[in-house]
């Protein structure tokens, strides 16, 4: 399962914020992290990169094709959103299947992708339960298991543990690898967490202002140095 991600020179201006000039290749199979602060213009990237916004230069390639030339159920790119967007009128079920449900799979083909997904992920529990019964971990896993249900070859978390406690969020990044592993798909998530960014990916962009400052593999990003913008981010001037 390919998921090559190439972004060439791209800009795109939303309102008064502009991402400028993005450079970036993504190896299919590999766990990448996008860090800055608040603002720094992570989503809108990850949103450019499911072909959200066409670039007012550049472009974006999923495996050699421009994602504006893929037909959406082709593009094979999951996104699980910081707030997660469940269907708060559909039980948990309900959530994971929709996806399945409007690409015309079977009752049967529905069913067993759910259940595999929620005893993967631990939430057969609840799968009769509303959204607005769950805890964050909870969501998140819910949330997690309707975008896999269509086997993307992309997976793109905004800020996919900014919400939850400590300890659920150690046990949320055990399940990220786990995902990886199991599906092989390419993971492209965004934080401003310096720690997270070096304990899930094989490297970590750091995009600052709307710029891709810097990218470093990421068992060096707190050795490495750089430009005196990127050292105030981490703290060290």
């Amino acid at each position: 399962m390919q998921g090559d991600i190439k972004i060439e020179n791209f800009s795109v201006t939303r309102g008064k914020f502009r991402l400028k000039n993005i450079n970036l290749k993504i190896k299919s199979g590999e766990i990448f992290a996008v860090l800055g602060r608040t603002g720094a213009g992570k989503t809108v990237l990850l949103e450019s990169i499911i072909g959200m916004y066409a670039g007012k230069t550049g472009q974006i390639l999923i495996n050699g094709k421009m994602v504006e030339g893929i037909a959406i159920v082709d593009r094979k790119i999951g996104f699980v959103y910081q707030d997660y967007q469940l269907f708060p009128h559909m039980k948990v079920y309900d959530n994971i299947t929709y996806g399945l449900k409007m690409h015309k799979k079977s009752k049967k083909e529905q069913s067993e992708q759910a259940e595999n997904l929620m005893q993967l992920l631990g939430i057969s529990y609840i799968k009769d339960q509303y959204p607005c019964t769950l805890s964050g971990g909870e969501c998140q896993r819910v949330a997690l298991a309707r975008t896999l249900a269509l086997n993307p070859s992309i997976l793109l978390l905004d800020e996919p543990f900014s919400a939850l406690d400590p300890a659920t969020k150690q046990k949320m990044y055990q399940e990220i690898l786990n995902i990886h592993e199991k599906f092989h798909c390419t993971i492209v998530f965004v934080t401003h967490d310096f720690k997270e960014a070096q304990l899930l990916s094989n490297r970590v962009g750091i995009l600052l202002n709307g710029e891709l400052k810097t990218i470093v593999n990421s068992n060096e990003l707190l050795t490495s140095s750089y430009e005196q913008d990127v050292e105030e981010f981490l703290g060290r001037k």
